[in-house]
């Protein structure tokens, strides 16, 4: 029984929740009903406010968009007003316009109605003239026998006969006066470009002269059995003389270039004080350098000083070989310089082109750099390389009617062949017997290396010896001896010397090992 109790009073618990649970579940309806009528009828509320505002905001932006329109119609008003105005001004300026142009063109009219009828008077007029003209001829014809064409020839011709004579006597008198005119400006010209161009007269010289610091050096140039005397000499191709002249060695050479390079190594050594036969060549080798730099140096002066412009650098190195090179004992380069200013100033003076006269006076002699070494006349040479580095024909035709080669066609032409006159021409610019001298020398030179494995040649003593060297490879003992026969043969059949000429023919072997 008492089981059956407990039992009883837990469902009846369980009831009690269900009942309660249900209550709060229909309150909560309830609640969700109430809530969402409230949400209904707040819903219709804001809609009927967004409605009434929606409405309000279509008045205001008609309202406005009606403004807007009145404005703008207002607007094209005005404008449309004032275009009505501004095309009634124009339409009144060209009704003006257009009467103005109809009084004009009535006008031209009336000019060209009274332009016709002179006209007509005019016609009539040439027309009775002709038939007076007519008459008068005809009346002539009558009285001279003559008709009109055999009365124009007989005019004409007596016409040109007066004419001829009047022509020929002006001619006379033109003639003389310019004859007279021209010698005396000739004159005037060239005595004012000889006084322009003051250069110094020729210095003939083949011999330099170098200080030493003491006697003893003297000793030391010479060396053990004269073997640095020897290798100078024999490297250089320049005469040694070392006398009784105190602290001071001569240099004697016919070629500048050898001088110039042995007086230059002889003056590094002396400076130096190691003097021995590798050092000698060091030096002679360094000196070689410093004269090719300084011919370059001495081409690009020179074409400075003349201001010229746009010239190949091979033909400006050219032109610095003639800084060693000398014609007839005058300085080739100092020469060309003289040409080119004289013929420079005469163009100045006679309207000339200026810088064709110097360019080409300048380059007229430059085959003179090469004619030693090449097969040519010094105008040919010349004429090749100006071609050949790219000079205008004008300057080329300039450099080979200098000599009248061929025949002069412009008047730089002339001016060039003058002025190469008168530098050449003027006291004391040449001596011939240098230049007599110097070609012995030169063709003593020609002969020895006119044989085949010859290394160099060297004409010293004042040429009265001949040193070649040969190449060891090319000739053996009994051969040098034969070649320096052959030579002195060749000499005496092909020279004119005085006294006697020393061939020396010079073979050297060098053996050179490394000690590692």
């Amino acid at each position: 029984m008492p089981v059956e109790r407990t039992r009883y009073r837990k469902i009846n618990i369980d009831y009690n929740t269900l009942i309660i649970l249900f209550s709060i579940l229909i309150f909560a309806c309830f609640l969700l009903w109430r809530d969402s009528k409230k949400g209904q009828k707040e819903k219709d509320e804001l809609l009927q406010g967004l409605e009434e505002k929606n409405s309000l905001y279509k008045k205001e932006a008609m309202l406005a968009a009606k403004e807007a329109v009145q404005k703008d119609i207002e607007k094209f008003q005005e404008e449309t007003k004032e275009r009505r105005q501004e095309l009634s001004r124009l339409e009144a300026k060209l009704n003006k316009k257009e009467e103005n142009l109809e009084q004009k063109e009535q006008n031209i009219a009336d000019k060209e109605y009274e332009l016709q009828k002179k006209a007509d008077e005019i016609l009539e007029k040439e027309d009775y003239l002709a038939v007076t003209i007519q008459k008068q001829t005809e009346e002539l014809e009558r009285i001279s026998g003559l008709s009109s064409e055999e009365a124009k020839k007989l005019l004409f011709e007596q016409l040109k006969v007066d004419l001829q004579q009047e022509a020929n006597n002006l001619i006379r008198e033109n003639e003389n006066h310019i004859r007279e005119v021209s010698n005396e400006k000739a004159k005037e010209i060239l005595t004012t470009v000889m006084q322009r161009c003051a250069i110094e007269h020729v210095v003939e010289s083949t011999v330099s002269s170098v200080s030493l610091p003491s006697d003893e050096m003297k000793g030391r140039i010479i060396g053990r059995e004269g073997r640095n005397i020897r290798t100078l000499e024999t490297l250089t191709g320049v005469d040694l003389i070392i006398d009784d002249t105190p602290e001071a060695v001569v240099l004697s050479c016919f070629d500048p270039v050898r001088r110039e390079i042995a007086k230059l190594a002889l003056e590094k050594l002396v400076s130096d004080g190691r003097i021995h036969p590798v050092r000698i060549e060091e030096m002679v080798e360094k000196a070689r350098v410093e004269i090719e730099q300084k011919i370059k140096q001495e081409g690009e002066n020179a074409v400075m000083e003349m201001g010229i412009v746009n010239i190949h650098k091979e033909l400006i190195k050219t032109l610095g070989r003639l800084y060693y090179r000398t014609s007839y004992g005058q300085n080739v380069l100092l020469h060309s310089l003289e040409v080119g200013n004289i013929a420079g100033m005469i163009a100045a003076e006679i309207g000339a082109n200026v810088k064709v006269a110097k360019r080409a006076g300048l380059l007229h002699d430059i085959g003179k750099a090469i004619d030693q070494s090449q097969e040519g006349t010094h105008i040919e040479l010349g004429v090749e390389l100006a071609r050949k580095y790219g000079e205008k024909e004008e300057i080329i035709h300039a450099i080979e009617a200098h000599h009248d080669d061929v025949t002069a066609n412009t008047i730089e032409a002339v001016l060039v062949k003058i002025a190469d006159a008168i530098s050449a021409g003027r006291p004391g610019s040449r001596r011939d017997t240098l230049e007599i001298y110097i070609k012995r020398l030169q063709k003593l030179e020609e002969i020895a290396l006119s044989y085949d494995g010859i290394k160099q040649s060297f004409a010293v003593q004042a040429g009265r010896e001949i040193r070649v060297i040969v190449q060891p490879d090319k000739f053996d003992d009994v051969a040098s001896a034969r070649l320096a026969r052959d030579i002195a043969k060749r000499i005496e059949d092909e020279l004119d010397y005085p006294g006697q000429i020393r061939v020396t023919v010079v073979r050297e072997i060098r053996t050179t090992e490394l000690a590692k």
